[in-house]
C-alpha cells in the first residue's frame, strides 16, 4: 500500500529500528519498510576514532553502511539509512548502558552547547542517490545533580534510548534553555530536506 500521493514504486524501506525514525515518516504520510540493517555502530564509530574522522564523516558512513546492507538485500527499492552523533566540546558521547551512565551523561552536559550530527543517505540499486547532513545546536541549562536525578528516575528506561539520554518531546525539553535546528532532525531524521528529496527523485507526488 502507498501513502498519500505516493508512488508505487519504487518500495520505500528505513534501515533502522528507531520506534522515533518510523514515526516520523508515518506522521508525513510516507509509506515504507523498516527493518534493522545489523550494523555493529560501536565497532564503526571505535575505527572511525582511530582514524581521526570527524563525527559528520562517521555519522554519514554510518548511514550508508545501515542503507547499504539492506539494498543489498532489496536492491529495487529507496533505502533511507540515518546516523546521529552528540557531540560536546570535541567529545562523542554514545547512548548510556545504564541509568547511572545517563546521570553521569547528563551532569556532563549540563550548563553546555551541544551538537547533535545528524546524517540521512538514500542509496538505491547500491548508489548513494542524496545524503543531508543538519547539525542541531542545543543549550542545556545548568543542572543540580538533585534535578539530573529526579529527571532520569521520571523518565524511566527509555533515557537510556537517546544518545543524549533526554527526550525533547517529552519531559526533556525541560532541562533545556535554547534549541536551534529542524526539531525532527533533533529526533533522529532530518524530515524536511528528506520530503524534499522523495518530491525530487518522484516518490512524493505532492
Amino acid at each position: 500500500m502507498t501513502g498519500f500521493l505516493q508512488a508505487a514504486d519504487p518500495p520505500v524501506i528505513l534501515a533502522s529500528a528507531s520506534a522515533t525514525r518510523a514515526r516520523l515518516l508515518r506522521s508525513a504520510g510516507v509509506a515504507f519498510e523498516a527493518a534493522a540493517p545489523g550494523v555493529d555502530e560501536a565497532a564503526v564509530k571505535e575505527s572511525a576514532r582511530a582514524e581521526g574522522a570527524s563525527a559528520e564523516d562517521c555519522a554519514l558512513l554510518l548511514a550508508e553502511l545501515k542503507a547499504r546492507r539492506l539494498s543489498e538485500l532489496r536492491p529495487e527499492a529507496l533505502v533511507i539509512g540515518a546516523d546521529q552523533i552528540l557531540v560536546c566540546d570535541g567529545v562523542w558521547f554514545d547512548k548510556p548502558e545504564t541509568m547511572p551512565g545517563a546521570v553521569r551523561q547528563l551532569a556532563l552536559l549540563a550548563g553546555r552547547t551541544h551538537v547533535l550530527v545528524t546524517a540521512v543517505v538514500c542509496l538505491r540499486r547500491g548508489a548513494r542517490l542524496w545524503h543531508h547532513l543538519a547539525a542541531p545546536k542545543l543549550t542545556m541549562r545548568p543542572l543540580s545533580p538533585e534535578t539530573v536525578s529526579a529527571y532520569v528516575e521520571a523518565a524511566g528506561e527509555g533515557v537510556r534510548r537517546n544518545v543524549g539520554a533526554y527526550a525533547i518531546e517529552s519531559l526533556g525539553i525541560r532541562l533545556f534553555s535554547a534549541i536551534s535546528g529542524e526539531h525532527s532532525a533533533i529526533l533522529g531524521l532530518p524530515l524536511l530536506p528528506l520530503l524534499g528529496f522523495l518530491r525530487q527523485h518522484g516518490v512524493l507526488q505532492d
